[in-house]
């Protein structure tokens, strides 16, 4: 069974498919691996080049959804020595 966000309808689930994971509706792309991407400091159009299937859309949908499902987590940090 397929879950969509309302609020983020490119954005996609299923216990089926990449473990449940959230991911671009249509694919097999996680958004946490659109993020590792990014984050490894590849550029939107870099990323896009080596995944053509996605647009800008997609990938910026992506960065928007783990935005809000960040908003409200609290990860508990140790006290730098």
């Amino acid at each position: 069974m397929e879950f969509i966000h309302p609020d983020f309808p490119r954005i996609s689930a299923d216990p089926e498919i990449c473990f449940g994971k959230p991911r671009i509706k249509g694919t097999r792309m996680p958004v946490s691996s659109i993020l590792s991407y990014l984050a490894s400091g590849m550029t939107v159009e870099e990323f896009l080049m080596d995944f053509n299937w996605l647009t800008r859309e997609d990938v910026l949908e992506a960065i928007a959804f783990a935005a809000v499902m960040m908003q409200d987590k609290y990860i508990p940090l140790e006290k730098a020595s």
